[in-house]
């Protein structure tokens, strides 16, 4: 059972660290609101989302309505697009605002928008089926909920302190310089994530 909760560890790790729109989104959360517990509505979303993914991709659940084929085209053609302006809105984002009297998003913005970053973004969609839902045959009884548990509790801790990252180091870059590279090289990512999906639709 041990060796299940390091794989799950290990497999997840590896899955969350790529720069993708959810940890941009928690990472920026953390970096514009005034205190990191404002940051929170976003990053307990974001955990609800992938554990919510996490469960029915190890269920089983999300294997069998992604076996439909059309309802798979239309998920990605919505991903395309919501993606496509996502990486607008994080080109444009302007993190020094908030020093000449803009305001952060409120909790209920951003467990709105922590929702669709998560649950519309059908490369982590396909990604958590794919991999995780896949792996976790392997297992069985207790090892499966062991590899499961593993799986949720590093998404959770990864948004966690991504969320703090993201507010401390505003704070040690005043001017928001390092902070706008980031978000242009992120919005670059995401685009480049909405055209491969767009390859795929249409090869």
């Amino acid at each position: 059972m041990i060796d299940a909760f390091i794989y799950g560890v290990i497999l997840a790790f590896g899955l969350i660290i790529p720069l993708g729109v959810q940890n941009i989104f928690v990472f920026n959360q953390g970096a514009t609101q005034r205190h990191f517990l404002h940051a929170m509505p976003s990053v307990l979303m974001a955990s609800l989302c992938d554990t919510v993914l996490i469960l029915c991709a190890v269920l089983g659940v999300s294997v069998a309505v992604f076996a439909i084929a059309w309802l798979k085209t239309v998920i990605l053609v919505i991903g395309l697009f919501f993606l496509m302006y996502i990486g607008w809105i994080t080109w444009n984002s302007h993190p020094t605002k908030l020093h000449q009297g803009d305001k952060p998003l409120s909790a209920k913005k951003q467990i709105a928008f922590a929702s669709s970053v998560s649950l519309l973004n059908p490369h982590a969609l396909l990604d958590t089926i794919g991999v995780i839902g896949t792996n976790s045959l392997q297992f069985v009884g207790k090892e499966k909920w062991a590899f499961t548990t593993a799986c949720i509790l590093v998404s959770c801790c990864w948004f966690f302190g991504l969320s703090i990252l993201g507010h401390f180091l505003l704070r040690l870059d005043k001017n928001g310089l390092w902070l706008r590279s980031v978000n242009k090289i992120s919005a670059l990512i995401i685009w480049a994530v909405a055209f491969y999906i767009g390859w795929q639709l249409i090869k």
